[in-house]
């Protein structure tokens, strides 16, 4: 029962400072250059182990799928499956669990670290809202680039699989592009991005809500990032089901 009640305790003070600090966003002074900071760090400064983690999860899908597919005679529709696979599941959890351990980790080393050495108190003694200052561009900047990096993972783990399709695999470039077109739809996209929304916020509002609130030193900011880490990856991985249930599949068209 003990934990149980430290969890919805937790729980709730994690909701109560996501809400406030979105809330303070919409409040002058305003802090875009603060939240345009945060797409930088998250997008601009991930781009590198996005793009090889993208290419080498997308070769590796195209080869273990013609594998299973090759034996049954149908390898030319290797192309749809990595296609389908990638924008709808995998980039965007491989995604968020790749920058959860870049940005989300750092998010909360640099808020505990701040609270340790009593930083946030000093923002506060200054009238200077942390929530407003820190939180919330970060939970921002999350959600907005988090999806542009899903675009880039699905669009580098496809040429991926194409060149391991085309050059390993042996299958026709032209088959592999046309089965590809045939059965992917532009909502197959939406949904991998509509999923990097949610996955952006999860990863920073974690990390931002266990920065706030570390304490103990230098003991309390590992303990805080490793915790980060460990529950976005795990949420985000749950969520993920959830979501594939929710978001509806119906607006999808053959063409």
């Amino acid at each position: 029962m003990k934990h149980i009640r430290e969890m919805l305790v937790n729980l709730g003070a994690w909701a109560i400072l996501v809400t406030q600090s979105l809330v303070w966003m919409f409040r002058p002074p305003f802090r875009l250059r603060l939240v345009l900071d945060e797409i930088e760090f998250v997008g601009n400064q991930s781009l590198n182990i996005i793009a090889l983690t993208s290419l080498f999860t997308g070769a590796v899908l195209a080869y273990q799928s013609w594998l299973a597919l090759s034996t049954v005679g149908t390898d030319s529709l290797v192309g749809a499956s990595v296609a389908l696979s990638l924008v709808r599941e995998l980039a965007p959890v491989m995604t968020g669990i790749v920058v959860a351990g870049r940005a989300g980790a750092a998010m909360a080393a640099k808020l505990g670290i701040m609270r340790v050495t009593e930083q946030i108190d000093a923002l506060e003694v200054m009238a200077i809202s942390p929530k407003q200052y820190l939180i919330g561009p970060r939970i921002i900047g999350g959600m907005i680039a988090t999806p542009l990096l899903v675009a880039v993972f699905g669009l580098i783990g496809n040429l991926g699989g194409l060149a391991v399709g085309v050059y390993v695999c042996g299958i026709d470039p032209g088959i592999y592009v046309q089965k590809m077109k045939y059965f992917m739809a532009p909502w197959d996209f939406y949904h991998g991005v509509i999923k990097g929304i949610f996955f952006g916020f999860v990863f920073s509002s974690i990390g931002c809500y266990k920065g706030y609130v570390a304490k103990n030193g230098a003991e309390g900011v590992g303990r805080a990032t490793n915790e980060a880490v460990v529950y976005a990856t795990v949420l985000i991985l749950v969520l993920d089901f959830f979501l594939s249930i929710l978001i509806p599949t119906g607006l999808r068209t053959q063409g």
